[in-house]
């Protein structure tokens, strides 16, 4: 009896499985019709809890500047306003890693099968995109590191809201308070104004900090398969 060959993902016809799903009549296309499908409602599950946390940052930062300028409020309330929203950001950016394993799932079956499939004269675009995937399907584990997604939401989300709360608590400081210099307008019961003020900037400093990305997957180019900015 002749032995089998051994099955190698990488051999070239084992790689393009796009083209055998057009070409020839198996149920490879209806199973990898399911799995598309179920990715795609994974992703799209957790890009609805990234959504609903950055609406509840919005609302929730939106309606403490508002009291804070209602009347007769302390400037604290919106230094107050600013720490919720970095408890948000960390909820995000732990939801977001989550998201972006299905995010990258999606775009590897994108790029390397369905692509292939419509049109095979352009080939895959990663050789191993089958061993890769097999191996997240085995041992799934996060593409980007906290840090990383930390970053990417605080770029694209959080820094522009934080911003405007600076912004908000500056103008509050200076319109309640226009006969008296900056700092002292700016003091705490039991606080200085040149300390809050002083602590105020080394956080937006840190912020600032923290938003710079450190490396190519920080900036968007999530996973083994470098598809690209991430949303």
């Amino acid at each position: 009896m002749a032995e089998e060959p051994e099955f190698d993902p990488e051999a070239a016809e084992e790689r393009e499985i796009g083209r055998e799903m057009v070409d020839q009549s198996t149920g490879l296309g209806s199973v990898a019709a399911h799995l598309y499908r179920g990715e795609m409602e994974r992703t799209v599950e957790w890009r609805s809890r990234l959504d609903t946390t950055t609406n509840w940052a919005v609302t929730v930062m939106a309606a403490i500047v508002a009291y804070a300028f209602s009347g007769d409020v302390s400037h604290a309330v919106i230094l107050a306003g600013a720490i919720m929203g970095t408890v948000f950001l960390f909820i995000e950016a732990r939801r977001f890693r989550d998201y972006d394993i299905w995010r990258s799932r999606v775009r590897v079956l994108q790029e390397n099968l369905f692509a292939n499939a419509l049109d095979p004269s352009e080939g895959i675009e990663h050789d191993t995109w089958r061993a890769d995937l097999s191996e997240d399907y085995r041992d799934p584990v996060p593409k980007i590191s906290y840090r990383g997604a930390f970053s990417h939401r605080l770029r694209r989300v959080y820094l522009p809201l934080m911003t405007g709360v600076l912004l908000g608590w500056v103008f509050h400081v200076w319109a309640f308070n226009p006969d008296e210099p900056f700092l002292e307008s700016a003091g705490l019961p039991g606080v200085s104004g040149t300390v809050v003020v002083t602590a105020v900037a080394v956080f937006y400093l840190a912020l600032v900090v923290l938003a710079v990305p450190l490396s190519a997957k920080e900036r968007g180019e999530s996973g083994e398969a470098e598809h690209g900015d991430l949303e």
